[in-house]
């Protein structure tokens, strides 16, 4: 029998669903693949390049030697892990979450808030999220069938308008979809704007997601979980995940914490994506969280020095530096150098210096918005950094 052809085993509609065609090849692997190709450096996706603490590696060894987590764990997550998360809730900001109903296991940050958001959202609702946003925002909520309404951060200094807020409110509003510290402007909201922000969500009686996955990761203020705030408890999804703060990227382990009814709506969507993940790496992430504070605090100071130490150098190349106030990331503006266009900007610097950014504007809804900002991402060895700085120096020698 011949083979079928694609024309003769489909009608002439297209094969992709119709809500993910504006979603084709990421630019995270463009860009990674023009790093490649070109062998530069690649300032441009979010991952360390060096891995977390050693002892945590070895928990992870530990768990597999010990059959710890080879078969499948259990769906909310294994109890260990459930109850660090709620331990540290309560170390760090004094919240209180009962590990067996109100904290549930994800593949990374990016199933929370895909099941988060498939769970809790129907067709035509609309969700209110900060632009820029994470590409995986726009890509979930198209999948629930919703609509995002965008809440733009202006440079150069990023902050959300809150009259802007209250106005994009309409009775189709379900959610708002948060991001602080937020990737990728680097803004951290303050206590008063996320007080604002709460009195908003109980005055409309709306549902909150709020992305914390960079929560170790504030230079300047302080980290404010939204859950934190009256009235918010009861109606948020806090998702965090290990990757950032741990710097195991790969091992996808996350999580949500929320009231039980909420994680139970969750956990409703999450079982038929994964349904469970990354069995030993959850017994290693539970002793992660119990480190102490001198390596959190460590990990911090590291990275705002490598902040400082590119912010410097691209200043120094010529571009406009918004330095960030928390996670890996540096946006700044290339006009100053003669450039219009980011993205244009992004897919020619490799041949020009060797080294690849991300362009904002595939961020935006509102290309204008970002069309001239690029991002950089520092969390990277410091020598890698300062070359990198070198070879930027080239577009104004």
């Amino acid at each position: 029998m011949a083979p079928m052809t694609a024309s003769a085993s489909s009608s002439s509609r297209p094969f992709l669903n119709r809500r993910l065609a504006a979603f084709g090849t990421t630019i995270f692997a463009e860009m990674s693949a023009l790093a490649a190709r070109t062998g530069s450096i690649n300032l441009g996706q979010g991952f360390p390049d060096t891995d977390g603490p050693a002892e945590i590696a070895e928990a992870a060894v530990r768990a597999v030697r010990d059959g710890r987590g080879n078969q499948y764990p259990p769906g909310p997550g294994v109890p260990e892990l459930r109850t660090a998360v709620a331990e540290h809730q309560r170390r760090f900001y004094g919240l209180t979450c009962d590990p067996d109903t109100e904290v549930l296991v994800t593949a990374g940050a990016t199933e929370a808030i895909a099941a988060s958001l498939l769970a809790l959202l129907e067709p035509g609702d609309e969700v209110i999220a900060l632009e820029p946003f994470y590409d995986s925002y726009a890509a979930c909520i198209a999948m629930a069938g919703a609509v995002r309404v965008p809440l733009t951060l202006r440079a150069p200094h990023f902050r959300p308008d809150l009259d802007a807020l209250r106005d994009a409110i309409t009775p189709r509003t379900r959610l708002l979809l948060l991001n602080t510290p937020h990737n990728p402007t680097g803004t951290v909201l303050t206590r008063e704007e996320l007080t604002v922000i709460a009195e908003i969500a109980v005055e409309r009686d709306l549902l909150v997601v709020t992305d914390e996955v960079y929560e170790h990761l504030v230079f300047e203020g302080s980290h404010v979980p939204l859950a934190s705030l009256p009235g918010m408890r009861e109606r948020t999804v806090t998702i965090s995940s290990a990757g950032k703060t741990f710097s195991f990227t790969g091992w996808k382990v996350g999580w949500i914490t929320a009231p039980p009814a909420l994680v139970s709506a969750v956990r409703s969507a999450k079982q038929f994506l994964t349904y469970v993940s990354s069995g030993p790496f959850q017994y290693a992430v539970a002793e992660a969280l119990a480190l102490p504070d001198s390596y959190y605090d460590t990990f911090r100071a590291d990275l705002a020095a490598k902040r400082d130490l590119l912010a410097d150098g691209l200043t120094a190349a010529g571009f406009e530096v918004f330095r960030p106030q928390g996670t890996y990331f540096i946006t700044t503006d290339v006009s100053p150098l003669g450039e219009k266009d980011g993205l244009a900007f992004c897919r020619s610097l490799p041949d020009r210096c060797g080294v690849v950014a991300i362009p904002n504007q595939v961020f935006y809804d509102d290309v204008s918005a970002g069309a001239t900002q690029v991002r950089w991402a520092f969390c990277k060895q410091t020598d890698v950094l300062q070359e990198a700085v070198r070879r930027l120096g080239r577009l104004t020698a």
